[in-house]
């Protein structure tokens, strides 16, 4: 059964930081192109990181970039989202979710798994 699991969520105050982790079961990760997402109360979800398969490349949206970093971790068959100088607007659910061949990544891809998701919640 092929799982993705998000994990590293929690409460941080304005300008801390977090890394979450997306874990995979039953296939790599290694050529996945893997996306995170987040959704707040009330908001459409937001693509914001992805990075394709073997780390062809990476994208960010314009609302995290200078302060998130997506990279993999071959040997734990994890992707990982670094965040730094957290805002109060990053508060959300945070989901990964992977297009099992993919080299390229893009936040229009077709992503075929998505994880449970983990709450991201920045206050003072």
């Amino acid at each position: 059964q092929l799982q993705l699991v998000e994990s590293g969520g929690g409460l941080v105050q304005p300008g801390g930081s977090l890394r979450l982790s997306c874990a995979a079961s039953g296939f790599s990760l290694y050529y996945s192109a893997i996306g995170w997402f987040r959704q707040a109360p009330g908001k459409e979800r937001e693509a914001i990181s992805c990075i394709g398969g073997s780390g062809y490349n990476t994208n960010y949206a314009d609302s995290v970039k200078g302060r998130f970093t997506i990279s993999r971790d071959n040997a734990k068959n994890t992707v990982n989202l670094q965040m730094n100088s957290l805002k109060p607007e990053d508060t959300a659910v945070y989901y990964c979710a992977a297009i099992t061949i993919g080299y390229y990544c893009s936040f229009s891809g077709d992503y075929q798994y998505w994880g449970q998701g983990t709450q991201v919640t920045v206050s003072s």
